[in-house]
């Protein structure tokens, strides 16, 4: 089955009217998986200028990818996954990511901001939006109730990336984040690839330098759901998770520095049982973040090496999604704080416990624990990062 990159002017020619419209978008399946079966007709692709505009003087735009059994939409907007299509256990595609279906929504948005981006430059929450770095004390946006969440205001979410190479199957990007963007120190120059292997597995890696001491930690942030966007509750899916402690956290989702153990409590996922066994049990953690939406401690060495370290299965469609990654933790979030009230690229709501996230890094608010592993990068050090999420059918 052949699989190619759509990215050309067929999208712009064919915009005119509405009979075009729906051309375009039977060629563009077509394109990405292959006229030959009923999948191409399955995929609702969406059109490349839809995605066309300008940001801070960068363009954006919309490409597509494909290993010719997963397809993927990604904007270099945030690098953000607009889409990923994937067969279940009969064949039938579904789009598994939440994601909006114009640049305009990403831009200005009244709803869930990290849809399918990268964020940083630190991941996850820093604590009343201030950390010391090297004796000289530096200030945050404070844009999550009185913390700063997945970098700032601008982040790296909020940008428009450079795309250095595409191919079939593979997308590289490029960014510099400015010494001073978002109160960071130092200018970050970070590489990122996203690539769909033969063997079905969706490949992140990230590498970063820097010109002066600073904090990094990287993630990614797509929302999935295994029966597809807008496919109803993740509570049925069954998860499983290496890790014998989460790092507990206060009112505001702040770690609390300590280390607790999972065993005996709603957090112990050692053994596959589905998201909503234990999920509304009278715990002062689940309280906290209206369920989970917290840093499991993995039972690995911090070596670089790159192991397995979580499994999501859905039993009505057979799929099954596992994580390996070379990072030592893993923020497990499962959509406790949408309700509803917008909708996702297809007209369904986004809507209370729809989607999971799990976000491969190191420990939130790292640089306020002198216990943590830390995310300090120096000038001449490199930073770098695989998470990779693997598709299969049970």
């Amino acid at each position: 089955m052949q699989a190619i990159v759509w990215h050309t002017c067929l999208t712009s020619i064919l915009e005119s009217s509405a009979m075009k419209r729906v051309l375009q978008i039977f060629l563009l399946a077509c394109f990405a998986v292959g006229c030959s079966t009923d999948k191409g007709a399955e995929l609702k692709l969406l059109p490349a200028t839809d995605f066309q505009t300008t940001v801070d003087g960068k363009k954006t735009d919309l490409y597509t990818i494909s290993n010719g059994n997963l397809t993927m939409q990604v904007t270099n907007f945030g690098a953000r996954v607009i889409s990923l299509w994937t067969p279940d256990r009969e064949g039938k595609m579904a789009d598994i990511v939440l994601g909006y279906q114009n640049i305009d929504r990403y831009i200005n948005n009244t709803g869930e901001r990290f849809l399918g981006s990268v964020v940083g430059r630190v991941a996850n929450r820093i604590g009343r939006g201030e950390f010391t770095l090297e004796g000289k004390k530096y200030k945050t946006p404070l844009n999550n109730n009185g913390q700063t969440l997945h970098g700032g205001d601008k982040g790296l979410d909020m940008v428009a990336w450079d795309v250095v190479e595409v191919t079939e199957s593979s997308i590289a990007f490029a960014y510099i984040a400015p010494d001073g963007q978002d109160g960071f120190p130092g200018n970050l120059s970070i590489n990122m690839k996203y690539s769909l292997t033969a063997d079905n597995k969706f490949v992140v890696t990230y590498s970063a330098t820097t010109d002066a001491t600073t904090v990094v930690n990287l993630s990614h942030h797509s929302f999935f759901n295994l029966k597809g966007e807008g496919g109803g509750t993740i509570t049925d899916h069954i998860l499983q998770i290496d890790a014998d402690y989460i790092t507990p956290v206060d009112k505001n989702l702040i770690p609390t520095g300590q280390l607790m153990a999972v065993e005996a409590t709603p957090f112990d996922f050692r053994t596959a049982h589905a998201i909503g066994d234990m999920i509304d049990f009278d715990n002062e953690q689940l309280h906290n973040g209206r369920g989970y939406d917290m840093n499991w401690v993995l039972n690995r060495k911090d070596d670089g090496q790159i192991v397995k370290v979580l499994s999501l299965y859905e039993p009505k469609s057979g799929r099954n999604m596992e994580v390996y990654t070379d990072q030592i933790a893993l923020q497990f979030y499962s959509g406790n704080f949408f309700d509803g009230s917008y909708n996702g690229k297809y007209g369904d709501p986004l809507a209370f416990r729809e989607s999971v996230v799990f976000e491969t890094q190191r420990y939130p608010d790292a640089p306020n624990h002198s216990n943590f592993p830390s995310i300090v990068l120096k000038p001449g050090e490199e930073y770098k990062h695989t998470c990779i999420y693997s598709f299969t059918i049970k």
